[in-house]
């Protein structure tokens, strides 16, 4: 389709209003999502039981002379990794819907097969496995929530997604402080927390009925009848619940950024590579601090001298924060500029993490633990709205999965690192080591992120060509088109 096609129908989503369809819509990503968060979490509490069935080792003594956690966190990172980078890239190719769905049932299904192995390796195979899947339906979910949800509310509709998704942190914690520390029916606690969370693959036919696939993904795949189609009736539900005639179209005319052709544009056009570059720095450094703290919390708080039952106590109290954390973001994200608000919280998780380390096995872990926590979701649910946002329809899930995968990588490198600074530097290295991320986090976003707050997709990318003659020393004696304003 030409690009005034295209522009016609992001036109048309961005003026819908948010009724009961639109969110509908979230919700159903969002079913996906809770199963999505239950199964990358695991990786955090199974541990302990584990090491209690005698499939991984205390200490450094486990696979390969490694640490069993920090096999267990790589194994997962690694299938993130090729998830992301390759997997995701399908949803670019086939549609967003098909890769949704089959991730969903590609991880749930490593998942219940993990529920039989007896071995470390078998663990770390089956973790591997569900990785992949979960790394293609985490940077789906970005893509389709972005392309469907209008611009005025597309922060509120990431918040609402999250706390869907992220009830499943309680849950999970939940589960595991009742379970992991017994063994119910004769079947090992940790057995039964991975079993709960294989009910994903039933609800995955369901949703493939519900969803409609994103009209943008199929206006760039040059099926003009399934987009106007599959919008015409978006827009019929909407103006039946809305009441009255939907608002006018303000048609928008995005011209092509500096560089771009008429082939496919590229992450590493002239365009988009300084943007590129700035989420290669920021995902490396967000994953150490992000997955530093959530996937090592209970041995973190057993390395402060607490039990493991009591160490799951207080990390079942902190999950409490991840459901509540995109409440608080709902508020701020249409509200505070995205990359002000991510900077804000990468602060927050660096001196509150700094606090926790501090505190001990005492309560007041559990105070920092929340605000840590609190911190941590609402940047996470932040960046990730943000990074579907700064690149174009035809190669957002490809252009997405490439920099959230560098963060797989380091992630790798720190489920190791974290293992080492633990036991040789105890918990305050560790949140030496997260401050200093979040450092990193603040400046690439800060200082070299765009603003992406209540503008069309269209605006978004056509500022990329802006950034490219600035950065090249350009001179512009014209002022920038006023795309998309009334």
């Amino acid at each position: 389709m030409s690009s005034s096609q295209v522009s016609s129908i992001t036109a048309r989503i961005d003026r819908l209003p948010p009724t009961r369809t639109v969110w509908h819509i979230v919700l159903l990503l969002s079913v996906g999502g809770f199963f999505e968060v239950y199964d990358l979490f695991q990786m955090t509490y199974l541990p302990p039981g584990l090491v209690r069935d005698g499939i991984f080792h205390a200490g450094a003594k486990g696979l390969l002379g490694m640490s069993d956690q920090g096999a267990l966190g790589a194994a997962t990172f690694a299938g993130l990794f090729i998830g992301e980078i390759f997997l995701s890239r399908f949803a670019d190719l086939v549609g967003r819907r098909i890769l949704f769905t089959s991730s969903l049932v590609l991880y749930t299904a490593a998942s219940l097969s993990m529920c039989w192995q007896h071995t470390a390796i078998g663990i770390c195979v089956c973790r591997l496995i569900a990785g992949c899947g979960v790394g293609a339906e985490l940077i789906t979910i970005g893509a389709f929530l972005t392309e469907l949800v209008p611009k005025a509310v597309r922060g509120r509709a990431f918040a609402l997604c999250f706390s869907v998704g992220y009830l499943a942190m309680p849950v999970l914690a939940f589960a595991s402080w009742q379970l992991i520390p017994y063994a119910p029916l004769g079947f090992s606690g940790w057995r039964w927390v991975v079993l709960l969370g294989g009910s994903g693959a039933i609800v995955a036919v369901w949703l493939q009925a519900k969803l409609p696939e994103s009209p943008r993904w199929l206006a760039t795949r040059g099926r003009e009848q399934e987009a106007q189609a599959t919008l015409l009736s978006i827009e019929q539900r909407v103006e039946r619940e809305y009441g009255r005639p939907l608002p006018p179209i303000h048609e928008i005319e995005a011209p092509a950024p500096a560089g771009a052709t008429a082939r496919t544009p590229s992450m590493w056009d002239s365009a988009y590579r300084r943007r590129t570059w700035m989420l290669i720095a920021f995902n490396a450094f967000l994953s150490i601090g992000f997955f530093g703290f959530s996937q090592w919390l209970p041995t973190l708080l057993v390395a402060q001298g607490a039990a493991i039952t009591k160490s799951l106590w207080y990390a079942f109290l902190i999950a409490f924060a991840y459901p509540v954390s995109p409440y608080i973001a709902a508020g701020l994200a249409d509200r505070i500029e995205r990359k002000w608000l991510i900077s804000a919280c990468a602060l927050g998780v660096a001196l509150f993490g700094t606090a926790f380390a501090m505190a001990g096995h005492s309560p007041f872990a559990v105070v920092f633990g929340l605000l840590v926590t609190l911190c941590s979701a609402v940047m996470a649910g932040n960046a990730t709205a943000y990074q579907a946002e700064i690149f174009p329809t035809p190669i957002r899930s490809k252009a997405l999965g490439f920099v959230h995968s560098i963060g797989r990588l380091t992630g790798i490198a720190s489920s190791f690192l974290v293992a080492l600074l633990l036991q040789h530097g105890g918990p305050a290295a560790v949140f030496a080591l997260i401050a200093g991320s979040m450092a990193v986090v603040i400046v690439s976003i800060g200082l070299f992120g765009p603003r992406t707050n209540g503008r069309s997709l269209e605006e978004i990318a056509s500022e990329a060509g802006g950034e490219a003659q600035r950065t090249g020393s350009m001179r512009v004696d014209a002022p920038a088109p006023a795309i998309g304003r009334r």
